[in-house]
């Protein structure tokens, strides 16, 4: 479609990963559901929300201070935080943790939403903090790999979201402006700053949080992806 006055036209729709693909959780709830987890199994969503947040929190502190290293140190990093906090020490349970995040599951609506996204001519992507061997081997398990036209990495440009230079990668490989982009995000501060870098983003609520009050605001908000083709359709 001709891009017309006043229009925007989508070409390319990207996703984060952790949380808006794949389900961050899935690792702690599946460890607590195998033999031998009895004696911590009922603290799992405890010790996967303190993962995640430090998980989270350790990305913006080593962008603010200049101390990179790729996200799989720093889920290491969170996860040794989140069990000394839950009072587990157990080098066995933190590799199986481990072990699973490579295989963390995509939400249930995630490769039907992808085909459809594809239906419509849209080119499709992950832009996300995760180092390249976390997001592939997620992508091969989640079975969604064949579905994506490219996987890109803050490795590539040493600093993590949300800064700028992260969301420039996806102009740099595809070679498109940033109102062509449609960018989704479960993270309310990600479609924030992917919206005032000049994405079409929409964030994908799916804790029914309120909006984070930075210095750009997501054009969409969903509760989770189903809606987005239809979102998308007229656009494209």
């Amino acid at each position: 479609m001709p891009e017309t006055e006043g229009s925007e036209t989508i070409r390319l729709c990207v996703f984060d990963a952790y949380g808006t693909l794949f389900d961050v959780a899935a690792a702690a709830r599946s460890a607590a559901a195998e033999p031998g987890a009895e004696t911590w199994a009922a603290r799992w969503p405890s010790l996967s929300a303190q993962w995640r947040r430090k998980q989270l929190e350790y990305t913006w502190l080593r962008a603010v201070a200049g101390a990179h290293v790729d996200f799989w140190q720093v889920t290491q990093d969170a996860l040794d935080w989140a069990m000394e906090a839950e009072g587990l020490d157990s080098q066995g349970l933190r590799q199986r943790l481990l072990d699973l995040y490579h295989e963390l599951s995509a939400f249930p609506e995630v490769a039907q939403v992808l085909e459809g996204l594809r239906s419509q001519g849209l080119q499709l992507a992950i832009l996300s903090n995760g180092a390249p061997a976390m997001l592939e081997a997620a992508a091969r398990s989640a079975g969604i790999a064949p579905l994506l036209d490219a996987i890109l990495s803050v490795e590539d440009v040493g600093v993590f979201k949300p800064h700028p230079a992260v969301y420039g990668l996806v102009g740099n490989h595809f070679g498109t402006r940033p109102s062509e982009v449609a960018f989704v995000s479960s993270n309310g501060w990600d479609a924030c700053a992917a919206a005032a870098f000049g994405f079409h983003a929409i964030w994908v609520n799916r804790e029914g949080a309120p909006i984070d009050r930075l210095h750009g605001r997501p054009a969409h908000v969903l509760t989770d992806l189903t809606a987005l083709p239809g979102l998308l359709g007229p656009l494209v």
